[in-house]
């Protein structure tokens, strides 16, 4: 018996996979046994026109194709390349075992990518499980960005037996630098852009929302605009996602392998994602499911980056409160009777909301047309809970003739790198709003006078745990901001301008 390894996707994460081939006696005959699944199993037509159309001559023994753990469902088609290998391969002394294996073969022995190839090897790199791997060249490319891994890139089902039987493996180099901008800190490059394809320059007026979107960007603050319909909520969202802070090679990696799952073509662009689904969405395109499969939703295409929930009230109460762990917590959870699957979903949650139904509440030149009846019933629809969860509440100002552009996106841009790098200087490793309670305690000094004036806040306020946490985070940003080290009395009180108001 001869095996390598290989591996499925089971979830959103790669399990390794031991194939195994046993050649015995018995009438000419190929089965693959190991849960495998359709695109497995067509395989064995696949390999058998790969090895007969380049001249290998297939054993005539009954072969046992057993792919380990039986009792893991193994989906894909990049099965093809290690089973046919081991066909092939079989009479060879030498020990193949620790090799990984990746590829589908076509009909002429050729080997081709397929789309679960790179999630695949990028979370066994993520796992420490691989160190070498054996691929179709056309995927050496973005696969080469992977660090800590040798890759070997193949076009054909002939030139990988070559290889093994003469032992001539030669790693497939490439030239995978990110030529982006970056800032070094502490031996870790973080990559950004400054391309603002929507610019905060077209932004007037909003001084207010504007300060706590930069605010948002420094610190991945959850943010909830309210204001009258046309007041530029919209716009503030829409342009946050190109100020976001740098991103390192490690999350970089995670984009991608979440653009592959989700059927786009990946792009190394450090552009941090920006999803907006529409409030008539289920909850299952929200946040993914399958009875069998699973797969990724909105939320985890959000992961890294800008969730923009427009029309915030206008979303069923189930979506809305099951939004509730991945802001707490940056993870989802999928339960279905065929299998469970965690996520990671770290977002910036923005919401844009009217302050009633007609819009007009809080716009001094017209008429609100609703009772108050209907404003009651169109903010309940808004738990505490799910409130309590948003950091920043930004009542939006009314629109003016006289209103003017101030900051463009490319200065509050830098305003965050230089506060990115601040935080990262002091040996801060998450962004703000992902501070553990020991990291708060740490990082989140007071001053003096903002102890003092916390204490009043606490107290006038009736401010809940949770409450004082954000506003210590807040104001750690907004103290970022000033390259300050301590949290100072203006910081403080600042943090609590953004606080959520009954009324």
């Amino acid at each position: 018996m001869k095996s390598l390894r290989s591996a499925t996707l089971d979830g959103f994460d790669a399990k390794e996979v031991s194939v195994e081939v046993s050649l015995t006696r018995g009438l000419p005959n190929i089965s693959l046994v190991g849960m495998a699944s359709t695109s497995v199993k067509e395989a064995v037509e696949r390999i058998k026109s790969a090895l007969l159309s380049n001249d290998f001559k297939f054993p005539p023994k009954r072969v046992t194709i057993n792919l380990s753990p039986s009792e893991l469902s193994k989906n894909g088609s990049h099965f093809d390349l290690p089973i046919a290998l081991l066909i092939a391969l079989y009479d060879l002394e030498s020990d193949i075992s620790d090799w990984f294996v990746f590829g589908e073969l076509g009909l002429n022995g050729s080997i081709k990518e397929s789309a679960d190839i790179y999630p695949l090897i990028l979370s066994l790199a993520n796992q420490n499980k691989l160190q070498k791997v054996i691929v179709p060249q056309s995927a050496v490319e973005k696969l080469s960005k992977i660090p800590n891994i040798t890759i070997y890139g193949f076009e054909s089902l002939v030139d990988v037996v070559h290889a093994f039987k003469e032992n001539s493996f030669i790693p497939t180099h490439v030239n995978n630098d990110l030529n982006y901008l970056h800032v070094d800190i502490h031996d870790t490059k973080y990559y950004y852009i400054e391309e603002y394809v929507t610019d905060f320059i077209d932004v007037k007026g909003q001084e207010v929302a504007k300060r706590a979107a930069l605010i948002a960007a420094t610190g991945f603050h959850n943010i909830l605009l309210e204001g009258s319909p046309g007041c530029g909520k919209s716009m503030i969202a829409q342009r946050l996602r190109y100020i976001l802070p740098p991103m390192c090679l490690e999350e970089l990696l995670e984009k991608v392998k979440i653009e592959v799952l989700s059927g786009n073509e990946p792009g190394f662009k450090p552009l941090r994602p920006f999803v907006s689904p529409h409030h008539s969405a289920t909850q299952a395109s929200i946040f993914g499911g399958g009875s069998k499969k699973a797969r990724i939703g909105e939320v985890g295409l959000a992961h890294l980056g800008e969730l923009f929930f427009d029309e915030l009230p206008h979303f069923t109460k189930n979506v809305l409160e099951a939004l509730r762990e991945p802001m707490q917590d940056n993870v989802i959870r999928i339960s279905r009777v065929n299998n469970k699957i965690e996520y990671k979903s770290d977002f910036l949650f923005v919401g844009a909301m009217n302050p009633c139904p007609c819009g007009n509440l809080l716009d001094p030149n017209k008429e609100c047309r609703c009772s108050d009846l209907e404003v009651q019933r169109y903010r309940n629809r808004l738990s505490d809970p799910f409130l309590d969860r948003i950091d920043l509440h930004v009542k939006m100002q009314t629109v003016s003739f006289d209103d003017s552009s101030s900051l463009s996106s490319k200065q509050m841009h830098q305003k965050v790198i230089e506060a990115f790098v601040f935080a990262k200087d002091r040996g801060q490793k998450v962004l703000n709003a992902n501070l553990l309670e020991e990291d708060i305690e740490r990082f989140c000094i007071l001053d003096q006078d903002a102890v003092e004036s916390l204490k009043i806040a606490i107290d006038r306020f009736n401010l809940s745990f949770r409450s004082i946490v954000s506003i210590k985070k807040v104001a750690r940003t907004i103290a970022d901001l000033d390259n300050s080290k301590n949290i100072t009395q203006k910081h403080l009180l600042e943090a609590l301008s953004y606080r959520r108001r009954d009324k």
